[in-house]
């Protein structure tokens, strides 16, 4: 995928030395080892929330003092490693980013990361993920 945010597609072609399934899971597993809850009040407001995320994921997106992009997810369900996944990788990939930086990640992008084997329900809460974090930075910039 041309365009991407650079630590986005860094991460991407860190993902590609796993050509296999299993091998993929693992390292998206490690990687959602890493999140961490954010630091908010709860319960969380019904506007943060991800639409159909099965993982009940809920998602801010703020600037910092620099109008760089910080962004926080919630992922409810503990089971919901692939939220907790794709909230890492956003929140990596876009932290200290302008908030117009968001709009170039395609909600596809889920697949490229996950593959294509994901039910129907987790991809739609993926791509709802990526979709509510580019709809808010959006509004940031300007756009929404």
């Amino acid at each position: 995928m041309s365009g991407l945010p650079p630590r986005l597609q860094s991460i991407l072609d860190d993902l590609s030395f796993f050509p296999e399934r299993t091998e993929r899971i693992q390292a998206l597993i490690s990687l959602a080892d890493r999140y961490s809850a954010p630091d908010r009040p709860k319960p969380y407001p019904e506007e943060h929330r991800v639409p159909g995320c099965e993982s009940e994921a809920f998602v801010w997106v703020e600037t910092d003092s620099d109008g760089g992009l910080v962004i926080d997810f919630a992922v409810e369900n503990p089971q919901g490693i692939s939220a907790m996944a794709m909230g890492v990788i956003l929140g990596d990939a876009l932290r200290g980013e302008p908030p117009a930086m968001a709009a170039r990640i395609p909600e596809e992008i889920v697949y490229e990361i996950f593959g294509r084997e994901l039910s129907m329900g987790k991809s739609m809460g993926l791509m709802g993920m990526v979709r509510v974090t580019k709809f808010l930075a959006g509004r940031l910039a300007g756009r929404g």
